[in-house]
Parts: structure tokens; C-alpha cells; sequence
């Protein structure tokens, strides 16, 4: 086997009489190394904080095994008392496991992937860029480094470090556990995938999952359906395509987790369907091949995911990109300012200077730095002058009054082109970044996102917002920060990469482990689409005619679900990211919960009524086979989006049972015993006997799922 130009040191030395076995900052990240291990409670953040900046001194001299003070097999140290830990009643973890966890947990130090090498009986580990070692001795889990003093040390074994790598990141002991990851990673935790992930831990679901091609485009899916034609129906100018496109992905498309954070995504690079219908033809293919980038670009590189939203026909439209002009001192015209503001505040860096743990940063008297002022954005608006749809792609005539011309289907996806001659060859000076004078367009503009990627408050920023929209609406900073490492650096040098982003942030300790499912500070509220497309996903929903007519589903004005992908009222999104529930025990501390920012007396009652009216049929349609909107009734309305409870319906007759399969399904086991036995106790009231009908069990079922997804345990995921 080859072996690096250091392999891992074995020989000994006997340490100087009366020596300190570790230096003390040193011990402290140790410490935090083992805390959690099998029961204890640090986040690791803290002891490995201290270390930042430390070079590691050349690997000459072998280091001593030594064993650290409370530290051994076995031990945890928390707060300075030693703790025996309880026998673990899981498997042991294989080196791979363990150094796998130990990446993912403790990137400071093992600034992973890494090649897992072999040194005589040593499975090991080497991390350049620290110049730390993790390795596995039989049973002994060893490190070395400069955090050791280049000493081996052993932390702890196998058997001690099970419970935090099986509970955190490799197996699922239970079907709750599946499921909470999977409600988490996408849509819905059907009794397959919860077999599936059981089987092959959530690493390996989760890459096997991301590597999924995307198997039909959202473009793709409403030519099939017929959209891209030329006729009276006139849907060149049409948005409701869009909305049975967004629909049609979150509910069915078989990429679910690549679908799950393109839809974190699109609350972050935010395009609404309701703002570029009247600046671009063919809005319901604009939008569709926004979601199309963000699918494309999920599991990529977040610079050129930027690239790719900035020059797309739907930003253009919706943030006043497209047609920019440079300034003219004659008539006074200053280029547009509104995408060079928000592409800085919501799109990459935010408002305010931020720590790697996403905290602000602070002067001396207190006060928040900002990041940008009103120079960097007036010279940053130079950059994105000059840009416009591309209209070579030519147009056609309207067959109807007043026959205008009508741009061809392809300005809705391709790129926007730079109109030279409109473009501000003035100099640029923004966030300490210069693009000189009589730069052309094109290279200022990716000169402009190489300076917004690179700046450091893109990991935090963009991080925790996706940790709140998958994991937790008030994430801590040590969770943020492990994040945002990863963002920096995947640990091969990579910055921005997003597939580790999202890996990071769905196996991490925070989202996997226990102590999040009993605190009050874990978790977020259910945004209602999300309820909805699990509530789809989870009941085999289908359109049976293939059309997903949904609109923003509304059934009327007091019975309407409230949110529809793609169609934020805002580019702020359906709430800020910062929002604390005003008069709450939230307020008192100031933890932020974005998806309250939409609750009020309306969709409170709204949401149950909406509840009432497609949980026993699904969604009525009319004239499911007509693919625009129909108002008056056809001979053919009817349920066409429709779920299949086959399976709850066979276990109607035992209500115990049927709401112990929603409380796994919809709540991951975490519906709390008293509101689980006040549902029973609610359905058996009237139950349905084995040989009654099938309408009765079918009601029976959307009544329990009534009461399920209408109980604050379902609406607080955790």
C-alpha cells in the first residue's frame, strides 16, 4: 500500500519526569474532542477555537501513546468531573465510521476527506493542512499533532466513541431516527426510505441520494405538458404553468433531496413568478429555468450557482438587471442600484460583518460593523449595467390583437448578454475589491462574484440560512460555524462547495442528536408547503392526469394554504431570515424563528379548513384535462389530484395503531405520549369496524391525519 511522505509515528519515548502528559490547551481540545462521545455534551466549537492559527511543527520525533488525563477509554470530561460512561449497546463502529465522524465533527483538526491509509496495524489518516493525524490501533482511537504537543495520544476507543458516531452520523438504531433524518434531508419518510437509510446509514443514503441525476427538467416538464406552443391560448404570456411546474416537482419529481434544497435555494436566490410575468414573455418557462439552476446547481459550487442567477432571463426581470444602463451626465440617469444592493445584502453577504459562528461583529462601544455602504453599492450597480435578454433569439407574431411581436420560447433560459455600448467603463471600487477603468463587461461582472464569493461572511451568512430551512430555525453559533468551515473549505481545498455544505448541516451532531428532540431551542415550524408536499409524498399523491393544476393552493379566501414554492411576495422572501416573534419567550432572548413572521389569526383558521378539504379526496379540479384555468363547471371536473392511504385504510379498525403509523410517517415518532392518546382517544369515539365501507375508513384516516398534522408536535419539526 503507498504510504505518505509522514507516515503516522509508533515509537516511543519516555516522557521528562513530572511533565504535563498535554498542555493545556491542548487538553482543553481534547476535551471537546471526546465531550459527546457516548453521553457527553460538547459541541466541539469551543476547545478547537483556540487553536486557530497554530502552525504544526515537522513530524520528526515519533510522539509517546499516552493516554489523556479522564480522557480514556471510556471517560468523558465535561466540566472537569470524570464520568464513566454507560456500556454502549451498539455495534462497534468501524476506523472508517469513526474518522468519517471525526471529519464531519471536528473539521478544524481533520479537515477531511482524507484517504484512510495503513501503517503496519494502524489505520490512519493524515490532514496536510493541520498536520494532524486520526488513527485507529484495534480498538484505541489515537491522535497526533500539534494539538498533542506531537505526542500520540489516545482519546478514547472504539466501543467509547459508538454512540456519538452511530446516533450523530453513520446508522439509524430506530425507524423514528430514519425518519427524522429524512424529513429533514427531503420531502416525506415513506416505510421504504426508512428501510433503505436503516440499511446504509445516512452518509451513504445522502450521497447515493445527491448523486441522482435530475431526471426531468422543470422546462422540460411543461413542454411535455404542452406550454411551449404558439397559439391562441397565448401561454407565452401565462404564469399559472409555473405553479402546476413548482407543484408537480416538490410532489413528484424522483430526486426528492435535490429537490428539497433546490427549494432552500429558492428562498434564499429568491425569484418570484408573481414579479417577472410583465417584464419578460414566457414567465412560466423564466421561472422553471430558475428552479432548473438551482436543481443544476445544488449539489455544485455556489460561484457558479451566482453566475447562473445573476445572468438568468428571471433575475433580470425581476430585479431590474436586464436593460441597466451606465450613467449619462446629460440627463442626469444613474444605473440602477437595486440588484448590486440585494445580490450583497440577501444573495451572498448580508448586512452586517459576521465571526465564522455567524454572530455579528462588534467596535468598541457595542455596536454591529456594516458591510457595505452606499459607495460600494453605487460602484458595484457600474458592474451590472449593460446586461439584457438575448433577443437574437428572434421573435414570432402574436395571432391575436394586436398581433404584436412575441419573443421566442428560448429568451426565457438563455443567459443575458452584454450590450457593450450601455455598459459603465468607469472604475469600480466596492468591499476593498478594484476593477479598473475600461474593463469589459463581462470580466468586471465575474471580477465582482469572485470578490462577493470570496468575502467571509458568505459560509456564515448563506449557512445558517440553510440550516434554518432544513434543521432549525435558531441554530447555535458552534452549529454555524462547523457549517461555514465546510463552506470554506470542503478538506480538499474547495471553497463553496455545496454538496458538502448540505451534508454538513444534515449530519451534524445538532440535527442527529438526541438532545435537539427535547430542546426548546431546537427545531422550526413547518412552513405549510412543506406540510403540504410531505403530506403528497407521504400518501403517493398523484395528478392522474398527469396536469397539476394547482394554484398557490386555495380552495377560497378562508380556506388556502398560504404558500406556494416560487411565488415569495418579496425578494425578502415569505419571511426574514432575522425575524423574532415579537411578545413571545422568543423575544425575551432574542431567538430568531423566520417561519412565525407568517402566523396570524388567518392562516391559523386557514390551514385546518384547508386541511378539511383535501385530506379525504385530494385536490378538486376543474377540467383536469384542460391544461389552462377553467372557472365554470365541465363534465369532467373532478378529484384528479388524489392520494392513496391503502395501507392506513387496512389498519382504520385500530386507531392505536393507525395513529402510532402517522406519528412515524409525519412526525418522526415525535408526537408526545398525552396528545397521542388524546387523538386515539378522539378517533375511537368513532371507529370504523373491519367490514365497513371503504368512504368510512377513508374518512376515518383523514380525520387522524386531521388531528396529526394539526398538532403543535407535528407543526414544530425537530
Amino acid at each position: 500500500m503507498t504510504q505518505p511522505a509522514q507516515p503516522m509515528p509508533t515509537q516511543s519515548h519516555e516522557p521528562d519526569a513530572g511533565a504535563a502528559v498535554l498542555p493545556a490547551l491542548s487538553l482543553a481540545s481534547l476535551a471537546a474532542l471526546t465531550a459527546g462521545c457516548g453521553g457527553g455534551q460538547g459541541d466541539g466549537a469551543a476547545g478547537t477555537r483556540g487553536l486557530q492559527g497554530h502552525q504544526a511543527p515537522p513530524l520528526a520525533a515519533s510522539g509517546a501513546v499516552r493516554q489523556a488525563p479522564l480522557l480514556g477509554a471510556g471517560w468523558v470530561s465535561s466540566d472537569g468531573r470524570a464520568q464513566r460512561l454507560a456500556t454502549p449497546t451498539a455495534p462497534l463502529p468501524s476506523p472508517q465510521q469513526l474518522m468519517d465522524w471525526g471529519e464531519r465533527n471536528y473539521f478544524e483538526l481533520f479537515p477531511g476527506p482524507a484517504p484512510q491509509l495503513q501503517f503496519e496495524n494502524i489505520a490512519y489518516r493524515f490532514y496536510p493542512a493541520t498536520g494532524n493525524y486520526l488513527g485507529v490501533e484495534g480498538q484505541r482511537v489515537l491522535v497526533l499533532g500539534a494539538f498533542t504537543n506531537n505526542e500520540i495520544v489516545e482519546v478514547g476507543t472504539l466501543a467509547g466513541f459508538a454512540d456519538a458516531v452511530f446516533n450523530a452520523n453513520a446508522l439509524a438504531r430506530s425507524d423514528a431516527q430514519a425518519a427524522r433524518f429524512l424529513l429533514q434531508a427531503q420531502f416525506s419518510a415513506t416505510d421504504a426510505d426508512i428501510a433503505t437509510v436503516r440499511a446504509q446509514g445516512f452518509a451513504t443514503w445522502l450521497d447515493r441520494e445527491m448523486a441522482r441525476p435530475v431526471v426531468q427538467k422543470a422546462w422540460d416538464w411543461l413542454v411535455s405538458r404542452g406550454y411551449s406552443a404558439r397559439d391562441s391560448r397565448q401561454y407565452y404570456f401565462a404564469e399559472y404553468p409555473g405553479d402546476f411546474m413548482a407543484w408537480y416537482q416538490l410532489m413528484a419529481a424522483p430526486d426528492a433531496v435535490r429537490q428539497r434544497c433546490a427549494l432552500a435555494l429558492s428562498e434564499f436566490f429568491v425569484v418570484s413568478l408573481q414579479g417577472i410575468a410583465s417584464s419578460i414573455h414566457w414567465p412560466a418557462f423564466a421561472i422553471a429555468h430558475h428552479w432548473d439552476n438551482l436543481c443544476q446547481h445544488a449539489f455544485g459550487n455556489f460561484r457558479p450557482l451566482l453566475e447562473a442567477v445573476t445572468l438568468s432571463p428571471a433575475m433580470g426581470g425581476f430585479l431590474n438587471l436586464r436593460g441597466n444602463q451606465k450613467a449619462d451626465p446629460a440627463s442626469g440617469r444613474l444605473p440602477d442600484e437595486n440588484f448590486a444592493r440585494e445580490v450583497m445584502q440577501l444573495f451572498s453577504i448580508g448586512l452586517n460583518q459576521l465571526d465564522l459562528d455567524g454572530t455579528p461583529k462588534r467596535d468598541a462601544t457595542g455596536a454591529t460593523l456594516d458591510t457595505y455602504g452606499p459607495d460600494d453599492v453605487s460602484h458595484l450597480a457600474r458592474v451590472f449595467t449593460g446586461f439584457d435578454y438575448d433577443t437574437r433569439v428572434g421573435e414570432f407574431f402574436n395571432p391575436l390583437p394586436p398581433f404584436q411581436g412575441i419573443d421566442r420560447i428560448d429568451i426565457a433560459r438563455r443567459p443575458m448578454v452584454l450590450d457593450a455600448t450601455r455598459h459603465s467603463l468607469l472604475e469600480k471600487r466596492f468591499l476593498g475589491t478594484v476593477i479598473p477603468a475600461g474593463t469589459p463587461g463581462l470580466t468586471a461582472l465575474r471580477m465582482a462574484l469572485d470578490a462577493l464569493f470570496q468575502h467571509p461572511n458568505v459560509g456564515p451568512f448563506f449557512g445558517r440560512q440553510m440550516i434554518q430551512r432544513l434543521v432549525s430555525s435558531n441554530p447555535t453559533p458552534a452549529y454555524v460555524a462547523r457549517v461555514a468551515a465546510v463552506f470554506n473549505n470542503n478538506g480538499a481545498g474547495v471553497r463553496g462547495d455545496l454538496k458538502a455544505v448540505f451534508k454538513a448541516i444534515l449530519l451534524d451532531d445538532e440535527a442527529r442528536g438526541a438532545p435537539g428532540l427535547d430542546s426548546l431551542t431546537h427545531g422550526k415550524l413547518r412552513e405549510p408547503m412543506l406540510r403540504f408536499a410531505q403530506w403528497g409524498r407521504s400518501f403517493g399523491l398523484r395528478s392522474r392526469i398527469g396536469s397539476w393544476k394547482l394554484f398557490n393552493p386555495t380552495i377560497n379566501a378562508d380556506t388556502t394554504l398560504g404558500q406556494s414554492p416560487l411565488q415569495a411576495p418579496s425578494v425578502f422572501n415569505f419571511f426574514r431570515p432575522g425575524h423574532v416573534p415579537p411578545g413571545t419567550d422568543m423575544a425575551a432572548t432574542g431567538a430568531t424563528a423566520p417561519e412565525f413572521q407568517g402566523v396570524n389569526e388567518s392562516s391559523v383558521s386557514a390551514y385546518p379548513s384547508f386541511l378539511n378539504q383535501v385530506l379525504f379526496s385530494g385536490v378538486f379540479v376543474r377540467a383536469p384535462e384542460v391544461p389552462y384555468p377553467v372557472s365554470l363547471a365541465t363534465t369532467t371536473d373532478g378529484y384528479d389530484i388524489a392520494p392513496d392511504y391503502g395501507r392506513e385504510i387496512a389498519m382504520a379498525h385500530d386507531s392505536a395503531r393507525l395513529v402510532q403509523r402517522l406519528n412515524l410517517l409525519m412526525c418522526a415518532g415525535q408526537l408526545a405520549p398525552d396528545t397521542e392518546q388524546a387523538i386515539v382517544q378522539a378517533l375511537k369515539l368513532d371507529e370504523p369496524a373491519v367490514g365497513d365501507s371503504l368512504q368510512f375508513k377513508t374518512a376515518h384516516v383523514a380525520r387522524a391525519l386531521m388531528f396529526v398534522m394539526s398538532s403543535p408536535d407535528y407543526l414544530v419539526q425537530r
